[in-house]
């Protein structure tokens, strides 16, 4: 089956400050704050919700199309990509851009400030659908370029593909119109429960309403599991219980991939969010979001441990 990922593709540059934001920051000079901290290290991570989600499916055994655009520094990345069987055929490389990169620096408080520059993120994607059989595709609309996610919704709607739509982060870049223009047709829905608490108030829809655009709910609820709802049903799915969860970052998307990965095999929807569960419980237990691996013995120990 082909699996359509869009969203983004980006480098997380992650840098560790030795001491406290906070020392260094006077209150009655905030206004004029001009400060420098010196970092003790920087580490280079792949991500972007894409990425992501491509990564822990080809863990899975599938092949997803990446759907996203990329700058003229695309070779680190593409050369990560191919060495996990991941094609680059979907990705449009924007030559006058560099790719979207957070700067992210944690102090040892935890305390963190981020610089984001999307970058190639501002271009559209460009890939031809026509070559795509609908009945055999399945696609998901991460967050990224915010024409691409209302555009290819509309796009798979007519086409007759099957979509998962997940706002994420872009979510407050959304309107009211444009919401429900990606939510009416949809598949599944799938958010934390914050996001769909804002959706709700967005769209001026409750959980009903909005069920009667789309099939499916998913509401991810980290180490308490998810949540599917149908119009008929309410369903708990645990998370894999585990000793010790070093990141929770990329435990969102690796959750989507399983999922997938279970709607490829045409498994009931409790079934696929198990699969998600398991997924995502190898993704916190690394720093950074396409760190982890497993085996299928490995995946499927965890998959039957909150069966």
């Amino acid at each position: 089956m082909n699996i359509l990922i869009s969203g983004s593709l980006a480098y997380d540059r992650i840098m560790d400050f030795p001491g406290k934001f906070s020392d260094h920051i006077l209150p009655d000079k905030i206004h004029v704050l001009n400060v420098a901290f010196t970092v003790n290290s920087l580490t280079e991570k792949f991500g972007g919700t894409a990425g992501n989600i491509a990564y822990s499916l080809s863990l899975l055994g599938e092949k997803p199309i990446i759907l996203s655009t990329i700058g003229r520094d695309y070779h680190r990345y593409y050369e990560w990509l191919e060495e996990n069987n991941i094609t680059c055929k979907g990705i449009r490389i924007i030559d006058d851009e560099l790719t979207a990169c957070a700067y992210i620096t944690t102090d040892q408080s935890d305390n963190q400030i981020t610089g984001f520059n999307p970058g190639a993120m501002k271009h559209k994607v460009s890939f031809n659908l026509n070559q795509l059989d609908p009945e055999d595709t399945i696609a998901i609309v991460a967050p990224g370029n915010l024409d691409d996610m209302v555009g290819l919704c509309q796009e798979y709607k007519s086409r007759g593909i099957r979509y998962i739509f997940d706002p994420g982060q872009q979510l407050t870049s959304f309107y009211k119109e444009s919401i429900l223009k990606c939510i009416d047709g949809a598949y599944i829905l799938i958010s934390n429960d914050y996001e769909l608490e804002m959706i709700m108030e967005k769209t001026g829809l409750d959980r009903d309403g909005i069920l009667k655009l789309v099939k499916i709910i998913i509401t991810t609820l980290g180490e308490q599991g998810s949540r599917i709802c149908t119009y008929d049903s309410i369903v708990a799915v645990p998370a894999v219980k585990l000793e010790k969860a070093v990141d929770p970052t990329g435990a969102g998307d690796s959750y989507r991939s399983g999922l997938i990965k279970g709607l490829v095999q045409k498994l009931d929807i409790i079934e696929c969010a198990a699969m998600g569960s398991a997924c995502a419980s190898f993704a916190v237990e690394y720093l950074g979001t396409q760190e982890h691996r497993f085996t299928v013995e490995e995946f499927q120990k965890r998959l039957e441990s909150i069966k």
